[in-house]
């Protein structure tokens, strides 16, 4: 579903990713590790279109997405969950979920039942104001607005991050039935070992900008990929 070949990424005169090579299978979660700094949001709004891209090439589908615009992607089938959410405050629940009807079609502009399925707490919560929703609360906001769109590639940044324990098990069971259906690919980047361990099926480590590892999971135990992320 995706191949990224020889990514780089310059903000002004600074490197920050250098020719990263990364792919990921529908049917799978593709997990990439390292600690803060060295580059991992940046890949996302990379491959995301977020941000500009200063070299290597976007494969999405098997068709060459060249300097495709974020909207764009999204159009595609390019899902975000961003760091931190970036849910709208004095939006609603559903005025937040209907944004993502700006890249569908006119009649597909509906919110299907199975978001509330995936995600009750929102049906509750329909009429209330974003900002008025837990941390917990407006991160499943934040990953159902992106299923709005149907991605055939969801981009998930950290959903764990100030998340409390059962709001983190409800959305890991979310992505395991999500990445178990085989109609999507997903990259999750984190820094739990233990939820991104679980969820895996490859594990890509980052240093610097730069892959420094990558293994599939049944090819590395728990403690050898925390030796990894530490190192890296």
């Amino acid at each position: 579903m995706l191949d990224v070949r020889n990514l780089s990424l310059h903000y002004g005169g600074s490197q920050i990713l250098y020719d990263v090579d990364l792919t990921a299978a529908a049917g799978t979660v593709t997990c990439v590790m390292g600690t803060n700094g060295v580059g991992k949001t940046s890949l996302l709004k990379a491959i995301s279109g977020s941000h500009p891209r200063s070299g290597g090439t976007l494969m999405l589908d098997g068709e060459d997405v060249g300097r495709a615009s974020a909207h764009d992607l999204a159009k595609k089938g390019v899902g975000v969950v961003p760091q931190g959410r970036m849910i709208f405050p004095l939006l609603t629940v559903k005025e937040n979920l209907e944004t993502g009807f700006a890249c569908l079609p006119r009649a597909e502009r509906v919110i299907p039942d199975e978001i509330f399925d995936l995600f009750p707490i929102l049906k509750d919560f329909l009429h209330r104001r974003g900002g008025d929703l837990s941390g917990g609360q407006q991160q499943q906001l934040a990953i159902a607005r992106a299923l709005i769109l149907k991605p055939k590639l969801l981009l998930l940044d950290e959903p764990t991050e100030g998340i409390q324990p059962n709001i983190i098990q409800q959305i890991g069971r979310v992505i395991a039935l999500l990445r178990d259906r085989g109609t999507m690919a997903i990259v999750l980047v984190e820094q739990y070992l233990d939820f991104a361990y679980d969820l895996a099926d490859e594990l890509v480590f980052m240093e610097r900008g730069r892959i420094t590892a990558r293994h599939d999971k049944a090819s590395i135990s728990k403690d050898e990929a925390a030796q990894v992320f530490w190192i890296a």
